[in-house]
């Protein structure tokens, strides 16, 4: 079973930049993957996906602040995150799964969590 660990949360201040990274066990190859975030107290929410191709969704309510990107060498994906708000606190996840009309996923990693202050 392929697992999958986040890195890269921690506490920044509104307005700033953070670079998440989520490291799979095994190949990544064939996969698309995804993030996800949860706020305290709301449901997970997807944030966007990337293709085995590269290319990517992204949430409208982030999007044009956060990427996704994927190095499928070193079996890795990337969020950038900029321009940071309070709302974006949370616990980030990535996801592996498959794209059906949406992004279904089946595999999850442990989250990471990342604050923003005022």
């Amino acid at each position: 079973q392929v697992q999958l660990v986040e890195s890269g949360g921690g506490l920044v201040q509104a307005g700033g930049s953070l670079g998440l990274s989520c490291v799979a066990s095994g190949s990544i190859y064939s996969t698309t993957m995804a993030w996800y975030r949860q706020a305290p107290g709301k449901q997970r929410e997807w944030i966007g996906h990337v293709t085995t191709g590269g290319r990517t969704n992204i949430a409208d309510s982030v999007k044009g602040r956060f990427t996704i990107s994927r190095d499928n060498p070193k079996q890795t994906i990337y969020l950038q995150m900029s321009d940071l708000k309070p709302e974006d606190t949370g616990v980030y996840y990535c996801a592996a799964g498959v794209l059906v009309i949406k992004f279904l996923p089946n595999l999850w990693g442990r989250g990471t969590q990342v604050t923003v202050s005022s």
